[in-house]
């Protein structure tokens, strides 16, 4: 394997909450490695007094956050970059003007907001902000991504599955943005990367659920249902193409994931426990780190490779 990996993502946290394993086993291979942010989270909800006064406040939060993200990048050893936003090219933009209000007036993809509708579920906000990346075309926004991928010939594309993992439009709309770059830069590539989804395994998330429940719980949290909703990225374990061992990057994955201190809270690793560590988002529900970081090949978007490095590897049935 001496190919590059490229992650795309709708949010700084993102890329440590869904791909952190793989990202820092990647990085410490000494492979090219590189992550595409779509937004900066303008509409996050903010975890904890200390810094209350970002949230409601778009740019000052997409300022902190973009901090929190270079933070997390470094601890996973990534060390390539790029706001989605960034690589389009002004002339691409609705109208061929210079639209938004990024630097330059470049175009500016912001974060389109959602609402939790059960634990790990999510649904769109009831106001949609004007420069919300879910009113960005696809095929705008998949250009800029499109160079990228024609530019840096990745062995890997991973991302989030149709359903965006839990539902955040921002993600279902990366997805598509995601499949639609693959299929525009393929067309001029000798080989197609491998796409991949991140995937969990139903059953590891079903005993994590449950072994939640026999640890003490923080004072202010809740516990999933082992036996409730579950988000889109959980599939059956016949589901699961590839496996990462989270253990040997896990202190890498949970400095990422503390760098994250606004959207992250009650970071702990667990050992012994059928999940290597807990943590909670800002709907306050605990979830488990599993062991093991999973994922599903998207058929028909390039051939699996036949060698990945240390501690990734192909699920054997």
């Amino acid at each position: 394997m001496t190919g590059g990996l490229l992650a795309v993502h709708a949010h700084p946290d993102d890329e440590t909450l869904s791909t952190g394993a793989l990202l820092a086993t990647w990085a410490a291979a000494g492979l090219p490695t590189t992550v595409v942010t779509c937004t900066r989270g303008e509409q996050g909800e903010v975890i904890g007094p200390e810094q209350s006064v970002l949230e409601g406040n778009g740019r000052a939060l997409a300022e902190h956050r973009e901090v929190e993200l270079a933070g997390a990048l470094a601890a996973l050893g990534v060390r390539h970059h790029a706001f989605l936003d960034q690589l389009v090219r002004p002339s691409s933009s609705p109208g061929g003007q210079d639209d938004g209000d990024g630097p330059g007036g470049r175009l500016r993809f912001a974060d389109s907001g959602m609402a939790w509708i059960a634990t790990g579920q999510a649904t769109a906000a009831a106001d949609l902000p004007e420069d919300a990346f879910v009113r960005v075309p696809v095929d705008v926004a998949a250009a800029g991504l499109a160079d990228l991928i024609r530019r840096e010939e990745p062995t890997v594309v991973v991302g989030y599955e149709p359903g965006g993992g839990y539902g955040h439009p921002d993600h279902v709309h990366a997805h598509r943005v995601m499949t639609r770059a693959v299929e525009l830069a393929t067309a001029h590539l000798a080989v197609a990367p491998t796409v991949l989804w991140a995937v969990l395994d139903l059953v590891q998330l079903r005993a994590a659920y449950r072994a939640l429940a026999e640890e003490p719980t923080p004072a202010g949290l809740a516990l999933p249902d082992p036996a409730g909703p579950v988000p889109s990225a959980a599939v059956p374990s016949a589901g699961v193409d590839v496996e990462v061992d989270v253990d040997p990057v896990l202190d890498k994955v949970l400095a990422a994931m503390r760098s994250h201190a606004t959207q992250v809270q009650a970071v702990r690793p667990t050992p012994g426990s059928t999940h290597v560590a807990r943590f909670a988002l800002s709907n306050a529900v605990l979830q488990p780190l599993l062991a093991t970081e999973t994922y599903r090949v998207a058929h028909g978007q390039g051939p699996a490779p036949t060698e990945w490095p240390a501690g990734i590897r192909p699920r054997v049935a």
